[in-house]
């Protein structure tokens, strides 16, 4: 198990993870939060996941701590419904959760909302009529080509003064972020295990986006850890 970061970009002293303030100091490297920042990882090809078509192999406790952390920092996690089908996704402990889903088909999920508005579904009038999940919020948005329009997903999530976004996929709905230009940091955690990328990270239609390197850190077992912004 790894037990430090290292400061790669920009250098500086490393992070040992098992010191008091290891979660501050890595607090700092990912601090502030932009309005959307996408969260997610991949493989050293580029795939989204491991032989078992999910994400879980390819992270560690690392990548599993930054993802807690990251969700302090965020008021809202937005996830795409297939990720809820097959990634077993619950409730954040400190962030509000958000699914989009254009068909409202939730089946096999895991979440339990604890306690009012913690829990969105923003989804098409025609999915409405199907999502079966109780105590969640379901908000009917506007759809283009059959999906949710994403501007006003965020809008919706905004005018309930959910302003930091963390979303965390899948490739389907990172790619369509990045293709609406929508998309202010992605921090991506590169996995050292090389393999093919049947589901690409972003999606297999994600257009060219322009990034600037912000941070790089890397632990024991030669995982990355980066922090891109949108280049402007």
């Amino acid at each position: 198990m790894s037990t430090a970061l290292r400061r790669l970009l920009p250098p500086g002293p490393g992070i040992e993870l098992t010191a008091d303030d290891a979660d501050a100091r890595i607090l700092e490297a990912y601090s502030p939060a932009p309005g959307l920042r996408l969260n997610l990882v991949a493989g050293i090809g580029g795939g989204a996941s491991d032989g078992d078509g999910v994400s879980d192999g390819l992270s560690d406790p690392v990548d599993r701590r930054i993802l807690v952390l990251l969700r302090s920092l965020a008021d809202v996690v937005l996830v795409g419904a297939r990720s809820v089908r097959t990634e077993g996704y619950r409730m954040p402990r400190t962030a509000a959760l958000a699914v989009l889903t254009a068909s409202g088909d939730l089946s096999g999920h895991r979440l339990q909302p604890d306690e009012p508005g913690r829990l969105l579904v923003l989804t098409t009038a025609r999915g409405a009529e199907r999502v079966d999940l109780g105590g969640a919020d379901v908000l009917v948005l506007p759809e283009r080509d059959g999906a949710v329009q994403l501007d006003a997903a965020l809008g919706a999530l905004r005018a309930r003064g959910l302003d930091r976004v963390l979303c965390e996929g899948g490739p389907s709905l990172a790619g369509a972020l990045l293709e609406h230009d929508l998309v202010d940091e992605l921090c991506l955690t590169t996995s050292p295990f090389a393999a093919g990328a049947a589901l690409p990270v972003l999606g297999a239609d994600a257009p060219p986006r322009a990034m600037r390197l912000a941070s790089l850190l890397s632990d024991d077992r030669s995982a990355l850890y980066a922090r891109w912004r949108r280049a402007r």
